[in-house]
């Protein structure tokens, strides 16, 4: 790391370890905030759309249709940023048992466990506020088992770590992260600043807060993963959104050079407000797709109930329907535990599904058959316009 790409205004303390190293603590939050014209505006915004979100997810019937596919897209995208290449389809098919036992399926385990960490994360959150205790559990959840799992999962690291591409040192490194003493004060310090009484307009807190989790960078691996989770957590935890319905992570994969730069940008030059901006616009920019998305699935909900009005088991047929959109690549046994009925009962409904299009059969096999909802896949995981930063 070289100190002199650290400016003056730096919001943190440039120091040379014991070890002859240089390392980057940030300052404890908050720092001073230049309220401009433009982050008053995008705050604004940012707070419209997400309320906007929030409006339409307290009015969704059945919301538990949307939240898992919304979480499984998020952790898809989060887990991207950090180099794996698994998609939605992998995700469904590996929670499916469909991957060939000869398949490498480390990628998608990845995704897997952050799907489980967030699950993790929102029922603990019912008996234990976002904390220090919470993010280590959540870690534990999200390495286990996966690359990095001996990188002493569920612990904050004991030994120091660094920022950099692939194959730098310590010594060449982007940033190199505060040293253990300094790392537990910063952690012990945003966990003030979490639970602390604040002026502070949430969703810029929120962008505080990831900032500074990244540039403690408490964990050995997993800490961009941690730091998305922690966003999402607060959310909730704040009442600003009562279910993960945002994928926050969508905006910052497609605009990841941005997103690396702007939270640098702060480290050395105390660029606050470029960061803030690009976060808000985040949240302004995913808050607006996924009532696009709700808004598409619900009139393909109603199309498909008008079609299945006059089958005979209507009823059941409907309570298909709302499994697939909870889970839109499924097997037969799968939708037998869904729905609580016997295999050859669900097996009726999905070949009654399959026979008047809104199902298909996607592996060709005769036994271990997995089954696709072609129309309703493309809007939780195809691309939407979004617009740039």
């Amino acid at each position: 790391m070289d100190p002199s790409d650290f400016s003056s205004i730096a919001p943190g303390r440039v120091l040379r370890t014991p070890k002859g190293y240089w390392s980057f603590v940030p300052n404890p939050l908050p720092p001073t905030i230049d309220w401009s014209v433009l982050l008053i505006s995008a705050l604004g915004e940012a707070e419209r759309n997400l309320g906007r979100l929030a409006s339409l997810a307290d009015t969704l019937p059945l919301p538990h249709i949307l939240v898992r596919p919304f979480m499984r897209q998020e952790a898809v995208l989060s887990s991207r940023i950090e180099g794996t290449r698994a998609s939605l389809v992998d995700l469904y098919n590996y929670e499916s048992a469909q991957l060939s036992f000869f398949e490498d399926t480390s990628d998608v385990r990845e995704v897997h466990n952050y799907v489980r960490a967030m699950d993790f994360g929102l029922e603990r959150l019912k008996t234990l506020p976002v904390s220090l205790r919470l993010i280590r559990e959540m870690h534990g959840i999200l390495m286990e088992g996966v690359r990095g799992e001996h990188l002493t999962p569920g612990e904050f690291r004991r030994s120091q770590n660094w920022i950099g591409p692939s194959g730098s040192t310590i010594e060449s490194a982007t940033v190199v992260p505060p040293p253990l003493d300094e790392m537990n004060q910063s952690l012990d310090a945003l966990d003030k600043f979490i639970h602390a009484p604040s002026d502070t307009p949430q969703l810029v807190r929120a962008g505080l807060i990831h900032y500074q989790f990244e540039a403690i960078h408490p964990f050995l691996d997993g800490n961009g993963r941690v730091g998305r989770l922690l966003v999402i957590l607060l959310l909730i935890e704040w009442r600003l959104i009562s279910q993960p319905l945002i994928y926050l992570s969508a905006f910052f994969e497609t605009h990841r050079l941005d997103y690396y730069e702007r939270l640098l940008a702060v480290s050395q030059r105390g660029a606050w407000e470029n960061w803030l901006l690009f976060f808000l616009k985040g949240i302004s920019s995913q808050s607006q797709d996924a009532i696009t998305r709700i808004e598409r699935l619900g009139r393909l909900r109603n199309a498909y109930q008008e079609r299945l009005s006059t089958e005979r088991a209507a009823a059941r047929l409907l309570q298909t329907l709302d499994v697939l959109f909870e889970r839109p690549i499924l097997n037969i046994r799968q939708l037998e535990a869904a729905l609580d009925v016997p295999y050859r009962t669900a097996q009726r409904y999905v070949e009654r599904l399959e026979e008047i299009g809104i199902l298909r059969e996607v592996t060709g096999q005769a036994r271990n058959r997995l089954y696709r909802a072609d129309e309703i896949l493309p809007v939780l995981h195809g691309s939407l316009h979004q617009s740039g930063t």
